[in-house]
């Protein structure tokens, strides 16, 4: 199979559009991360000096904020005014890569789903021969979603690694306030010690109020973010806490206790459930497996049911009992803590 066939274009030079189209996406995306490095280290020079010379004022504050916007760009202008017009709410996007802890512009995020959306469309016309409209589609399915499940699954591991790690930053807030450190010192204490990404949370919350901004409101924009109930009852407690006042260093002791409490039993509630998701997982990839043994045993057993109308509605409808059997089992095992 030529290449000009690959994309449905006949007549033309075989290899002229994969190696026009595949590479060309991967220099866009080398010159949209590599690019913005310059930026990244002219904000980074940029906020060290806000730093030593910082004063709450507004002029201040919006130094910083122009400084942050700034690194949302790549090094490529034109680029970048595409996409604002293309994607109306880059802020939501923004804001999943902040979750996740990339600290990439929003031009390599969509640089790096057009070249999976190119793979995947490469792969259906090579492998699978499908047809162009076919290949279309998939390759627009996967573009969009496959990213999105990547940042996804890294949210979900940036969450579970704070969970782990909590418990000691508050543990070392305490000792701070026994100490004699103000909260904020104690606050900036713990993020030095513990690794990412609590300490680089923490080190948020410290660099904001260095700059002026109130320690609340820095803590509910962390919450948002991380959304986790962990932290929601550590700013709770010291909204509270601002507001009442009391002993601040047996509270977060109080706190620290339930945090770990929350996280053994969420580790027992794992270990109990792991058979039930082994069984799913067992019994979900059962058909598939059976499916490839019975093809490299007997092909033409099983070949009919592809080519036969009536095959491919029980494959349809098989898929879909799957799908729903594998939903219920997930929903039995999850357990909200």
């Amino acid at each position: 199979m030529n290449f000009a066939a690959l994309f449905g274009v006949e007549g033309t030079e075989p290899s002229l559009m994969l190696f026009m189209i595949l590479p060309l996406g991967v220099v866009l995306l080398f010159f949209g991360f590599f690019g913005g490095r310059g930026n990244r280290r002219n904000f980074a020079r940029r906020i060290a000096r806000i730093k030593v010379n910082h004063y709450p004022d507004p002029t201040t504050v919006s130094e910083v904020l122009s400084a942050r916007r700034k690194t949302n760009s790549s090094a490529i202008p034109g680029l970048d005014e595409i996409l604002k017009r293309l994607i109306p709410r880059q802020d939501v996007l923004r804001f999943r890569l902040s979750r996740a802890g990339l600290n990439i512009p929003i031009s390599v995020f969509v640089l790096a789903g057009v070249l999976v959306a190119l793979t995947t469309f490469v792969a259906a016309r090579m492998f699978a021969e499908t047809q162009v409209v076919v290949a279309l589609l998939m390759a627009v399915v996967v573009g969009l979603g496959l990213p999105h499940m990547f940042v996804g699954f890294l949210i979900k591991r940036r969450q579970r690694r704070f969970i782990e790690f909590f418990p000691e930053a508050v543990d070392l807030m305490v000792r701070g306030i026994k100490a004699g450190l103000p909260i904020g010192e104690s606050i900036r204490a713990a993020a030095d010690e513990i690794p990412n990404p609590v300490g680089e949370e923490l080190r948020r919350i410290t660099d904001g109020i260095r700059i002026g901004r109130k320690m609340e409101e820095i803590l509910w924009e962390t919450s948002l973010r991380l959304d986790l109930q962990e932290f929601k009852f550590f700013t709770i407690a010291l909204s509270i806490q601002a507001e009442t006042g009391g002993n601040l260093a047996e509270t977060l002791t109080n706190l620290s206790d339930v945090l770990r409490g929350r996280r053994q039993l969420k580790r027992k509630v794992k270990a109990m459930s792991s058979e039930a998701k082994a069984s799913a997982y067992i019994i979900g990839s059962l058909p598939f497996v059976m499916t490839v043994l019975i093809y490299l045993v007997n092909p033409e057993y099983i070949v009919g049911l592809y080519l036969d109308p009536r095959g491919k509605v029980m494959i349809l409808f098989g898929l879909g009992m799957i799908a729903a059997g594998v939903g219920v089992m997930y929903r039995m095992v999850k357990f909200e803590i």
